[in-house]
């Protein structure tokens, strides 16, 4: 008999109906994402980005709350609208959910180069490896930089270096930085020598 699918492959089955039926495009990234690419992850949080197109904010929330998914915020509207995120909770699990509302530059490349793979048994939309990386670097706290080196070593044969330092550098320059490629290339090194 097959197991049945864990509490976030079940939530993300129904985030990703709920954000179909709108025709909202998405993608998943932070911890989960992680994980799907390699790195251990015992945080059950999910973060996701969606792009709103012509579904307005409340629309997005309606349909949400329809497929079990309720605020975390008692000021929604004003909240939403200064942080670009819908802070939510799964009313079946209790896990927390954080919707990202895309802008436009970065979040418009991931939502397009958008992998769909399974994750824990469900096939979602998951940011590329390579823009998961970016955005961790840009976070930089320890937790993000394990995760970029856990995923570097997961995927060396298969993960494009270049495009991560490309998009770095233009971060850098966009941001006025200069740290950004130089905590990269430590994370590549020190991924390359532990899987020699």
């Amino acid at each position: 008999m097959p197991l049945p699918p864990s509490p976030v492959a079940e939530l993300l089955s129904r985030l990703d109906a709920a954000l179909g039926a709108l025709g909202v495009p998405w993608f998943l990234f932070g911890a989960q994402a992680a994980a799907a690419y390699g790195a251990a992850r015992l945080t059950a949080d999910v973060d996701l980005t969606v792009r709103l197109g012509e579904t307005s904010v409340q629309g997005l929330v309606s349909a949400l709350a329809r497929a079990g998914f309720a605020s975390r915020v008692e000021d929604d509207p004003e909240f939403v609208e200064r942080t670009q995120v819908l802070p939510l909770v799964d009313r079946t699990t209790g896990l927390p959910v954080d919707v990202v509302l895309a802008g436009p530059g970065l979040e418009d490349v991931m939502l397009e180069a958008a992998e769909r793979i399974d994750v824990g048994g469900v096939v979602v939309p998951v940011a590329r490896a390579e823009h998961l990386v970016v955005t961790k670097v840009l976070a930089g706290r320890p937790k993000d930089l394990e995760d970029v080196e856990a995923i570097l070593s997961a995927r060396a044969d298969r993960f494009d270096t270049r495009e991560v330092e490309a998009l770095l550098g233009v971060l850098e320059k966009a941001l006025d930085q200069q740290d950004l490629l130089p905590v990269f290339q430590r994370a590549l090194a020190r991924a390359r020598k532990t899987a020699r």
